[in-house]
């Protein structure tokens, strides 16, 4: 590892993949209630066709080649390995921006928009709205690797990405996340807000704020009590004791896809199936980033160090770094208006009539044109 920033390729080894078949063709498959579905998680029917879609009709070697497209670097801050891509925009006065995926994404959110986002002029648009796109792989997550000691929660994180900006050379950006990318984003916010042109998230937190909430604001935050009712036991586990969950998920593919494939089936847009809201590439690819690079158990640990530092969840105070916040209809935390209003400096609020969690994977179109009408308004 190296403070430089140098080249990198994604290169699997062919064992590996082979690796990977044999696993998924010994399957120890549990059994599951008749006709209950999704009711006590992953579908089993589901799983065991995203596995054989995995073992005999995904191409690794197509989606290797699809990252590869870009220019990859990795790095070293603060003692971690630091994977990132770095697509430069043909057009001289591009502004960078800094895009953060979360959990269980990837890298992988990203690639269909960082094309139209680096050269807008080949994707129909205009070269005023051209970034340099900087997608970097969260420590301890995909070609990063993992992360080989503790501490290292969301604020860790943010800093980490302060240093990453300036070490390639920009005095001056925008960033974008959503779930971690936006814990991450808002805290990069606090902390370098002299170089950030703007943030732009599609999961904001804030606290409340005083302001009217219209009739869909209320229902949202009442979908967002049950959610923290009935659907946070993920982030117990993983941060409380991601230790014993990473034996199982590191050492089964299927039971990498089954942990991960309820997370696309919950918050996504889609009619009763991941696969109407992501394709099955999609989803095999980023399963496949983590299974080949063995950074889901770490991955894990974002969610324990962050709930053990108490760096979990909104930042305290006002973030005055002009923001945008998109809001899509099955995202996990719609945040009314008024409270974005209270707890940002808001220039842009956008509300759409569908997609969700992952937004640059499920509604590209719709994420690279409020990206670019965000940072044009700046």
């Amino acid at each position: 590892m190296t403070d430089d920033v140098v080249p990198f390729t994604v290169a699997v080894s062919d064992d590996e993949i082979t690796d990977l078949h044999r696993r998924l063709d010994a399957t120890r498959w549990p059994d599951q209630i008749p006709d209950s579905g999704w009711d006590y998680g992953t579908d089993l029917s589901y799983v065991q066709s995203l596995c054989d879609t995995w073992r005999n009709d995904f191409d690794w070697r197509a989606a290797e080649a699809k990252i590869n497209a870009f220019d990859n670097f990795t790095t070293t801050i603060d003692g971690a390995n630091v994977h990132l891509i770095h697509a430069r925009s043909p057009e001289p006065g591009a502004l960078p921006l800094l895009l953060t995926h979360g959990w269980p994404g990837s890298i992988a959110e990203f690639l269909d928009v960082i094309g139209p986002l680096r050269d807008p002029v080949a994707h129909g648009g205009d070269a005023a709205d051209a970034f340099h796109v900087i997608v970097p792989s969260l420590p301890g997550y995909g070609f990063s690797g993992p992360t080989i000691e503790p501490g290292w929660d969301v604020q860790r994180v943010a800093v980490a990405w302060k240093t990453l900006m300036g070490r390639l050379g920009y005095d001056r950006y925008g960033a974008q996340g959503g779930d971690w990318g936006a814990m991450v984003t808002m805290r990069l916010a606090k902390i370098d807000a002299d170089h950030l042109e703007g943030i732009h998230l599609n999961m904001a937190l804030c606290g409340p704020a005083e302001g009217d909430l219209t009739e869909q604001e209320q229902a949202d935050l009442i979908e967002i009590g049950e959610f923290m009712t009935r659907g946070t036991a993920y982030q117990e586990i993983q941060g409380k004791n991601p230790q014993t969950l990473g034996y199982g998920v590191t050492d089964s593919p299927a039971g990498l896809a089954g942990w991960i494939a309820e997370k696309f089936w919950a918050w996504t847009d889609n009619d009763g199936s991941p696969d109407d809201a992501i394709t099955r590439d999609q989803q095999l690819t980023n399963l496949s980033i983590y299974w080949f690079t063995k950074t889901i158990n770490s991955s894990f640990r974002l969610y324990c160090e962050s709930q053990r530092s108490g760096q979990f969840g909104p930042v305290d105070e006002r973030i005055d770094v002009p923001t945008g916040v998109a809001v899509f209809p099955k995202e996990i935390f719609r945040l009314p208006e008024a409270w974005a209003r209270g707890g940002f400096d808001l220039r842009r609020y956008s509300r759409f009539d569908r997609g969700g969690h992952f937004a640059a994977f499920e509604e590209p179109d719709l994420f690279v044109r409020d990206v670019r009408a965000f940072f044009r308004d700046l």
